[in-house]
């Protein structure tokens, strides 16, 4: 019979002492989004031993606002800070929570996990969605998971727990969102062209817009500036880039914009 790994320290530490420094029953689960090839795409996880795709989350600290929890466990997989970060829903079903991920992980090491270990214990999730820019991410991987994958928002499957509904509801809070808040600057690069911009609405939103009120409409926000710079290389008249004004994208955010898709 072959022998059982050595627990790593990590788990051995989340399993004996996690209780000590972790709030029980409290997680976040965090929904990121990237805009990549035309497509709106989420980062996922790869639990082996359940083999099922998991959302990025984490544990809280006892002494820590939990909104500071969803920080740190993105800054962790990350790798980045001044992420825009959205609280959108709590997730409390009785039946959400399901033990077997670790028990199957820790029974690689050899290890059965207590009846009351707090480890197995129903947890409620809150819920957070995150923008980030695809390209500047590190994506780091933890003791449960190893491999990781950009996935197409309609290519998602195999989830486990409720990982499909929290990511539905996330999706359904940033289209909701899209009418009174400005988007684009944390999923694209720092010049873009219109034609890019609203190829990225046309993905969250999953429907085709009109060209011409779609750029009236953002040019209406008055939070771009027009560069006179063009993108190179296309086949047709090359686009004028934009940035997005900085200080009126933080104004929009704090009071909105107005309008919808």
């Amino acid at each position: 019979m072959a022998k059982s790994k050595s627990l790593p320290a990590p788990l051995k530490h989340l399993l004996v002492k996690g209780n000590e420094q972790l709030h029980p029953g409290i997680s976040v689960d965090c929904v990121i989004f990237g805009f990549h090839d035309n497509a709106l795409k989420i980062l996922l996880l790869n639990l082996e031993s359940v083999k099922k795709w998991s959302l990025p989350g984490g544990f809280v600290l006892n002494n820590e606002d939990i909104n500071d929890a969803a920080y740190r466990v993105l800054n962790l997989r990350t790798g980045l800070d001044n992420i825009f970060l959205q609280q959108f829903h709590v997730f409390g079903n009785p039946n959400r929570s399901d033990a077997k991920v670790h028990h199957l992980k820790f029974q690689e090491y050899g290890v059965k996990i207590p009846k009351n270990n707090w480890l197995i214990q129903r947890f409620i999730t809150v819920g957070y969605y995150a923008l980030i820019d695809f390209t500047a991410a590190t994506i780091k991987a933890d003791s449960y998971d190893s491999k990781f994958a950009w996935i197409d928002i309609e290519k998602v499957e195999n989830l486990m727990m409720d990982h499909d509904y929290i990511i539905e509801k996330a999706l359904q809070t940033l289209r909701t969102q899209l009418a009174y808040l400005p988007i684009g600057k944390n999923l694209l690069p720092k010049k873009f062209t219109m034609p890019e911009l609203q190829k990225l609405y046309e993905a969250i939103l999953n429907k085709k817009l009109d060209r011409r009120n779609f750029q009236r409409k953002m040019l209406g926000f008055e939070i771009l500036n027009k560069l006179n710079e063009t993108r190179k290389g296309g086949a047709h008249k090359a686009p004028f880039l934009y940035t997005f004004n900085d200080k009126k994208y933080q104004k929009a955010l704090k009071e909105g914009l107005y309008g919808s898709w």
